[in-house]
């Protein structure tokens, strides 16, 4: 009796320690990495290549030319797209989270139900992009232009839109809820919450001081 009991706690004890065991998968990219003719690498230049599906997740695209890239369904959880050129590029339904895309240009792109949650896209151009269903949610957007963007039905819980240029987008549908719009610029903008700063902007600010300067 004593033996079975002593056998029970020794499984008791193991059994934790053993479900707490992590699988973490260590497969090196290829070197060069190619995917169907494209150099996944810095600055490559694959302009309307075909990447659907792709397995991209942490690639180095830093300033890539990926212009009118199908990049649908594509992976790209972390990948570093800063000055990357994705212009007119297809990304319905490709997972961006926690992308890195400061200074990125996908003017024309379609990013529809994509997933940028956690972004950074700090003064990016997402000018005339479609982000219907898209989920931005806590993405980094500080001085990104979404000029005639369509921000319909998106998540933007959370959302960082500082200084951002919302000029003619198009917010109907949205999840706002704790996103952040300091001194965004909204103009003839459909849905944004125009209202949504009680204080002076900094370019209201900034004329305030400029004509204390003139009296002077």
């Amino acid at each position: 009796m004593r033996f079975a009991c002593l056998a029970l706690m020794i499984v008791a004890v193991a059994v934790p320690a053993y479900a707490q065991q992590k699988i973490v998968n260590v497969e090196e990219r290829p070197t060069p990495w190619i995917v169907n003719g494209c150099t996944i690498a810095p600055r490559t230049s694959c302009p309307g290549v075909d990447l659907r599906f792709a397995d991209l997740a942490n690639a180095d695209l830093t300033g890539a030319d990926l212009s009118g890239a199908k990049l649908s369904r594509a992976d790209m959880r972390h990948a570093n797209l800063s000055g990357a050129n994705l212009s007119g590029a297809d990304l319905d339904g490709a997972d961006l989270s926690i992308a890195f895309l400061n200074g990125a240009q996908l003017t024309g792109a379609s990013l529809r139900g994509s997933n940028l949650a956690f972004a950074r896209a700090g003064h990016a151009i997402f000018d005339g992009v479609d982000f219907t269903a898209a989920t931005l949610e806590k993405a980094l957007l500080k001085g990104a232009s979404f000029k005639e963007a369509k921000l319909i039905h998106a998540d933007l819980l959370e959302a960082k839109f500082y200084e951002a240029n919302l000029e003619k987008a198009i917010m109907d549908g949205s999840r706002i809820r704790f996103a952040v719009f300091q001194d965004a610029w909204m103009k003839d903008c459909t849905g944004c919450p125009a209202n949504w700063q009680s204080g002076d902007t900094v370019w209201q600010t900034e004329e305030k001081e400029r004509l204390r300067n003139q009296q002077r």
